[in-house]
């Protein structure tokens, strides 16, 4: 079993091992979490960082000199595991004030005060070092059609991201920020919901380059897309900033399963992904240990996610470096597909008669692609019987 260490920078939310069970059907199963024996356990399982909404961290409506010496104590175990803080994000959905949402509330002092809010985090997630700040528009979003103007909606969520991006400036920190995209849960149709749809609206930012993504498993899977081809399409971008890893079973609610749970080889394919285009930024779960588990339930699954990934890992890079696997790869020609299709221009092209005159069609029709062999042998590493 392999066993992790800070170097694999996996990360963990507060809000994830700390979820004590509560959902829309029943009441908490575990009582709550001190984020400062969270910051421990995790260091003794081998975890790079932690993360949190500062509503995590810091109850809501605390005074000043609570919070003060709340973000004391938070960073003594810090300082006393070595556990780093490499994002941070804002709860902008828990409150009844965001029932119909924080930056695209209708109510323009919502949206005021969720900003305000906002900026309040951003400036201790710089004081702990994070880079990333993640946005999760988890209520921006509507359930009636003539309830919310989106286009206008659309505008002020721009409008909230280009201001952040002045305060993060003016400031000098070293921070960028990733949208979360999710397409529904809480909110019946949230903006903003596949990473295709962020992709589209970071490029009418005044500062697009400091706004990147933050995809979620779960998330993409619940819009019945594959999430490693949107993971591909954010690296094509530049524009994977961070990402959520969890389990997820079909179209359905969101589950936040333990990273390999469910889509077993779907969590295959998005760490040979990672692994082989170099990813290096924190592999964060975002996941909830479910209700039936006591707080040894809760350590065993956030285990669990680090384990399964590096033995996801240790199985890609095994299936990469297979002969067979080589030989299959050139069998299905994607040596050909990373070869321009008119590297020797236009002119060439509309000149060569092999391209179209002479092109024989049913020979090229006729040829096997060789997939299925190459997705076996996938599946016998997989399975672990090669």
């Amino acid at each position: 079993m392999p066993t992790p260490t800070p170097a694999d920078k996996f990360t963990f939310g507060l809000w994830t091992v700390g979820w004590q069970g509560r959902d829309p059907f029943g009441d908490a199963t575990r009582p709550a979490l001190d984020p400062v024996e969270t910051v421990h356990r995790l260091a003794e399982l081998g975890a790079h960082g932690v993360t949190f909404h500062d509503d995590d961290l810091i109850p809501f409506g605390s005074s000043d000199a609570e919070r003060d010496a709340i973000v004391k104590r938070f960073r003594t175990a810090l300082d006393a595991t070595g556990l780093k803080v490499p994002m941070a994000t804002t709860n902008l959905f828990t409150h009844p004030v965001f029932k119909d949402g924080a930056f695209t509330a209708n109510d323009r002092d919502v949206r005021r005060y969720a900003l305000r809010k906002t900026i309040r985090n951003i400036d201790l997630a710089a004081e702990l070092g994070a880079t990333t700040y993640v946005a999760w528009g988890g209520r921006e979003g509507a359930e009636h059609g003539a309830a919310k103007d989106v286009r206008v909606a659309l505008d002020r969520l721009k409008e909230a991201f280009d201001l952040l991006g002045e305060y993060v400036e003016e400031q000098g920190y070293d921070l960028r920020f990733a949208i979360e995209p999710k397409p529904n849960e809480p909110r019946g149709d949230i903006l903003l919901p596949t990473v295709g749809h962020a992709l589209a609206f970071i490029g009418s930012l005044e500062r697009p380059e400091r706004v990147g993504l933050n995809p979620e498993v779960g998330h993409e899977q619940m819009a019945g897309l594959n999430f490693a081809h949107g993971i591909a399409q954010a690296l094509w971008h530049g524009k994977l900033f961070h990402i959520d890893l969890n389990g997820q079973s079909g179209i359905k609610y969101d589950q936040d399963l333990r990273f390999g749970a469910g889509d077993l080889r779907s969590a295959f394919w998005l760490v040979d992904l990672l692994e082989s285009a170099g990813y290096d930024g924190p592999r964060h779960f975002d996941f909830k240990p479910p209700r039936t588990e006591d707080f040894e339930g809760v350590w065993a699954s956030a285990a669990a996610c680090m384990s399964n990934y590096l033995m996801l890992r240790e199985k890609a890079l095994a299936f990469r470096a297979d002969p067979a696997v080589q030989e299959a790869l050139r069998a299905s020609r994607l040596d050909e597909l990373a070869r321009p299709t008119a590297g020797d221009g236009l002119a060439a092209l509309l000149a060569d008669r092999g391209a179209f005159e002479e092109f024989d069609v049913d020979a090229a029709a006729a040829r096997g692609m060789a997939f299925e062999q190459l997705d076996q042998l996938a599946m016998e590493h997989l399975l672990g019987v090669r």
